[in-house]
């Protein structure tokens, strides 16, 4: 039987948390291959409905990082 390896979605806010998850690449860094980083302009624009559409697609957990 496999370990539980949860799906997660981080909207990450372009300039701040975006730039950071880009940093840790260039840096060769590695974090789950499971996390998905979507860049936003702003979290202050980040809906609720694509939070709840995130879950909906399979994601087990959402992250909004800012």
């Amino acid at each position: 039987m496999s370990e539980f390896e949860p799906k997660i979605v981080a909207f990450c806010c372009h300039f701040c948390a975006y730039t950071a998850a880009d940093l840790a690449g260039s840096m060769r860094l590695q974090y789950p291959s499971t996390i998905r980083v979507i860049r936003v302009p702003c979290t202050g624009r980040v809906k609720v409905w694509y939070l709840l559409r995130a879950f909906e697609k399979g994601a087990d957990g959402v992250y909004v990082a800012g």
